[in-house]
């Protein structure tokens, strides 16, 4: 009795003559279901499409059940010079941000087979140095973040698919780019600021080379500029409570009108900002309007809570993903940015009259 009548017969499948495992084989599906192994290679690994008929792949799918077929991925992965596995470089753990990029990237990596091995930055911020000896060896490709650009020279060299996270799309290494719509943010927190009949600005910007950043503070002066009577004045901070708190005391302290509204970079830094006004015996908002990015749970542990740009982090790993692994599959990702929220909270209203 051949092998397929025997299978249909027992528990436990038997595998077809001349093999040396007990564990059925691609070449016991193939027999049972009536076709070639080259077949149950493509609709197993999921490449029938266009190949094979429906009704076929249906068949090959169906045997592999019975048989408790389950293919050697670590021999394929070998075959096809792959390890299923890619590099997620970010500037820090430290921050919920990151850590909900984190999470939104790996769920989408592993409902396709993939591991995500994480590089933070050892400071914290800025890039991160040499997570491999040899990465080229060890990895399928890099998911990365502008702030941690500098990495990748050690990192990829030009031998690893790329997608940059909140990067320049004209000039991020000829890699694909998913990024937040962090201009129309911003667009949104000036309009919010002016509508409230603000004119005097301080800018808090974070003191990091980066694309996201550069386009914070471009998009808000071109906004700010086109208004008649508005002043802009912009200091740059670390990007820590104490850095902002430090870089607001001498803002505040500098000649000119004081400012009415402070727009900050980053939730943290408004926090520092928050200190300094308060050194100072001013209120928010009713002296200064106050104004953050991220929505982290800090924006509502302030008080007032934090009017703010929400910028939703496990989407973003999703979609950042999403496109690396369609380079991946020679694909071209989706394109269009990520849409960000205006949630306007207590820590804005209008500024005192003159």
């Amino acid at each position: 009795m051949c092998a397929v009548h025997q299978s249909t017969r027992k528990s436990r499948p038997t595998v077809a003559r001349g093999s040396t495992s007990a564990r059925p084989t691609s070449r016991d599906v193939a027999q049972a279901a009536g076709v070639s192994q080259a077949a149950v290679s493509l609709v197993l690994g999921d490449k029938w499409r266009g190949r094979v008929s429906e009704t076929t792949a249906e068949r090959v799918r169906e045997a592999a059940r019975r048989l408790d077929y389950r293919p050697n991925l670590a021999a394929r992965n070998l075959r096809l010079g792959r390890t299923r596995t890619v590099l997620l470089v970010v500037p820090a753990l430290t921050t919920e941000f990151f850590a909900g990029v984190y999470t939104g990237a790996a769920r989408v990596a592993a409902d396709h087979g993939f591991g995500v091995v994480l590089y933070p930055s050892p400071e914290g911020i800025g890039p991160a140095r040499d997570p491999f000896a040899s990465a080229q060896a060890a990895l399928d490709g890099v998911l990365a973040s502008s702030m941690a650009a500098d990495a990748l020279t050690a990192i990829r060299g030009d031998r690893l698919p790329l997608v940059m996270l909140d990067s320049d799309p004209h000039g991020s290494l000829g890699a694909a780019t998913v990024n937040l719509d962090i201009a129309d943010g911003t667009r949104r927190i000036a309009d919010h600021l002016l509508g409230l009949g603000h004119r005097h600005f301080l800018h808090v910007a974070a003191d990091i080379p980066s694309w996201t950043f550069e386009v914070r503070a471009r998009e808000l002066a071109t906004r700010l500029n086109a208004v008649p009577g508005t002043t802009l004045r912009t200091t740059g901070t670390p990007m820590t409570i104490e850095g902002a708190l430090a870089a607001a005391e001498t803002a505040l302290d500098a000649p000119g009108p004081r400012p009415t509204a402070v727009v900050c970079d980053d939730d943290k830094l408004a926090a520092g900002v928050y200190k300094a006004l308060r050194r100072r015996g001013l209120r928010v908002p009713d002296d200064v309007s106050v104004t953050g990015v991220d929505d982290i749970a800090l924006a509502t542990a302030l008080d007032p809570e934090l009017t703010t740009l929400r910028l939703d982090a496990e989407r973003f790993g999703e979609h950042g993903m999403h496109a690396l692994l369609a380079v991946l599959e020679g694909r071209t990702p989706e394109q269009g940015d990520i849409p960000v929220e205006l949630v306007v909270r207590g820590s804005t209203g209008a500024p005192r009259p003159s």
